[in-house]
């Protein structure tokens, strides 16, 4: 029986393979910036599909609203053509094999965006601690649409702090029907801004605390296409 070929879109999409030195730097400080993983037509597709979704979904930046009204929109590979070839045949899924091991599946995709106007910040937390999978070899990926820094919101992290593992959080029934937050105690003072450029992917271990402060900029949106990959037999 012939092997399967797995699709590659290469006119959309900057596929490569992590070296020794990257794996190395990953596992050592729980995050790492692959760099660039779509190609300018990429991106500009992406930007255009994922807006056309937003925009029907949320309308106007409202800044009465929540967090998950004004951040959030989950599943967005239902959404976008070009979100699911990202998602289960992009250049993240060689990183995440590479990281994880070969048998792997994706467990989230969305939308994390910060308009310009949504000054909200979003405190110290662990992806897992929103959906712990074990064994906790899980990965998030962040890839910019925007170039970021603080100004208009870039990702903090705290290098190596993944290291003190799980760290245990509780959310009552009200909690998770409320959406609120899960926050974990972390020092600001070792916060280390990530800014990136537009086109570039971060991986995070999923126990590495991360925050973000609110978009100041008047004229810059900070939007991320969010994707979470765990072992296949992650539970």
């Amino acid at each position: 029986m012939p092997a399967l070929t797995i699709a590659r879109h290469s006119e959309l999409f900057e596929y490569q393979i992590l070296s020794e030195q990257q794996i190395a730097a990953y596992q050592e400080n729980g995050y790492l910036n692959v760099g660039r993983v779509l190609t300018d037509r990429g991106l500009n597709r992406l930007k255009t599909d994922v807006m056309a979704a937003w925009e029907a979904e949320k309308g106007p930046f409202d800044g009465n609203a929540n967090w998950l009204k004004n951040s959030l929109l989950v599943n967005i590979h239902h959404r976008s053509e070009i979100v699911r070839k990202y998602y289960f045949n992009g250049p993240l899924v060689d990183v995440a094999q590479q990281l994880i091991g070969p048998n792997i599946k994706g467990v989230t995709s969305q939308l994390t965006f910060k308009m310009r106007g949504n000054t909200m910040p979003f405190g110290w937390h662990q992806d897992n601690g929103y959906g712990e999978l074990e064994p906790y070899n899980t990965l998030s990926t962040l890839t910019a649409l925007d170039d970021s820094d603080e100004e208009n919101g870039c990702l903090q992290i705290i290098p190596g702090s993944h290291k003190q593992g799980q760290i245990a959080v509780y959310r009552s029934s009200e909690d998770r029907k409320a959406n609120k937050e899960v926050v974990v105690d972390a020092d600001d003072a070792k916060a280390v801004p990530l800014p990136m450029r537009a086109g570039e992917s971060v991986v995070l271990h999923c126990w590495m605390p991360h925050k973000s402060e609110g978009n100041h900029s008047k004229t810059r949106d900070r939007r991320i296409v969010f994707l979470r990959y765990a072992d296949a037999d992650a539970v």
